[in-house]
């Protein structure tokens, strides 16, 4: 197992921390006053999350699991397109690292080939006059031997992807920095001009999809970008929808 070292995690202006084991790195990092960026980074979570309070698994060593904590100016009824602005920033961190055919789930799930490679958790919370943002990260470095099996779906690992695999350490740099700088660029200029990156890196782009609303209901319709605040849309027999809450369950 490569170790993690503080020291080794570059990504200039921000203060790098490493712990063995925590509970999550989210929850340590919102828990904190956020004056400067900050990269929390693990071995292990005991509790790690992902949306919608889904148990992130991950064996200790197996994955790259770290959180970014940086202060926001932006309104916060604009923070609804965080998401997707740090996926959008994953993906191209991924693919300049050699995983070409990585892409983007709506709203922030990492796919190859639509097996789960990882995926982003984005927490706010209001600091002082502005809001703090903290994007927690998961991505499979080493295969973990059974997880397909326990989560009953098909995942992807960086070690089947990357010849020779990264160290940790520089992966973890090469997924911060890509997301520094887009969130410093969101937090100046909105998500206006991160719309056209979508249709190069939508993992569904064009397809029929069926995604389950915050009530439990199932939409169908076909892909048709994304709104002005990063909300999914849908062309559906009725006309175009746009869902701001809601899970992608099936692609076609």
């Amino acid at each position: 197992m490569d170790q993690l070292a503080a020291g080794a995690i570059r990504v200039p202006g921000t203060e790098v921390r490493v712990l063995g084991r925590c509970t999550s790195t989210n929850t340590l990092l919102l828990a904190q006053d956020v004056g400067r960026p900050v990269l929390l980074a693990a071995d292990e979570q005991s509790a790690g999350r992902g949306r919608r309070g889904r148990r992130w698994h991950s064996p200790a060593g197996a994955g790259v699991l770290f959180s970014l904590a940086l202060p926001l100016r932006r309104p916060v009824r604009e923070l609804g397109g965080l998401s997707v602005v740090a996926g959008l920033a994953a993906v191209r961190a991924l693919r300049a690292l050699g995983a070409a055919e990585a892409a983007l789930k709506w709203p922030n799930d990492l796919l190859v080939r639509g097996a789960k490679l990882g995926g982003i958790l984005v927490e706010t919370r209001t600091q002082d006059a502005g809001s703090v943002a903290v994007i927690g990260v998961g991505v499979n470095h080493r295969s973990p031997t059974g997880l397909g099996a326990r989560l009953r779906r098909r995942v992807a690992a960086l070690d089947g992807l990357l010849h020779p695999l990264p160290a940790r350490n520089a992966v973890i740099a090469a997924l911060g920095r890509e997301l520094l700088q887009a969130l410093r660029a969101f937090d100046v200029g909105g998500f206006e001009p991160f719309r056209s990156d979508w249709a190069a890196l939508d993992a569904y782009a064009g397809q029929r999809l069926r995604v389950r609303l915050a009530d439990g209901r199932l939409l169908a319709g076909r892909a048709d970008g994304l709104a002005a605040d990063g909300a999914l849309q849908l062309r559906t027999r009725h006309g175009v929808r746009t869902v701001r809450n809601g899970r992608v369950v099936s692609a076609a």
